[in-house]
């Protein structure tokens, strides 16, 4: 069987541990991430969820699986996907790609341009390069509040449930 990793993602993988997101996210900085989804989600129907691991699983370094498809698996296991309006959204980023992905539900997906989300996307990989890792994530989850704000508003007098829990997820 031929090995379709590359060395270099291999290694990088390898070098990303555990301990290397305790240190980009000590245990302070995740609780600020899961504050600052409560603050994003108020005033609209969506919901939020953050994801971060410092390495794919070797299943996925194997046949050389991009962030996207283990973002897309994240995605189903949180049960992004079981809000009432369909607009859950999941933040995921993957320290050893330097990945960051956005999977949104149909019910957002459908009213949002895919670019909206690359966008989004590509700001908070610019405060990962600066080793800005709560910044970068902090900025992606404000941005992604209003977006759902635009597209989700609460109606006057009507309260919001939270369908998802506002905790990361750390993988």
């Amino acid at each position: 069987m031929v090995l379709k990793i590359s060395l270099r993602r291999a290694i990088r993988h390898l070098v990303s541990t555990p301990h290397t997101l305790r240190r980009a996210l000590p245990a302070p900085a995740l609780q600020r991430i899961a504050q600052a989804i409560h603050r994003a989600e108020q005033g609209h129907q969506g919901e939020i969820r953050f994801a971060i691991e410092a390495a794919l699983p070797w299943s996925y370094l194997w046949r050389n699986a991009r962030p996207r498809e283990r973002a897309l698996m994240m995605f189903s296991k949180l049960r992004v996907w079981d809000t009432e309006h369909n607009n859950g959204v999941l933040l995921y980023v993957n320290l050893a790609d330097r990945a960051v992905e956005i999977v949104a539900d149909r019910g957002i997906a459908a009213k949002v341009p895919r670019a909206t989300w690359q966008a989004i996307c590509h700001a908070a990989r610019d405060h990962f390069r600066q080793s800005r890792i709560e910044a970068g994530a902090t900025a992606a989850i404000e941005a992604i509040g209003a977006v759902l704000a635009e597209h989700f508003p609460l109606a006057p007098g009507e309260s919001r449930a939270n369908e998802l829990p506002d905790q990361p997820v750390v993988l």
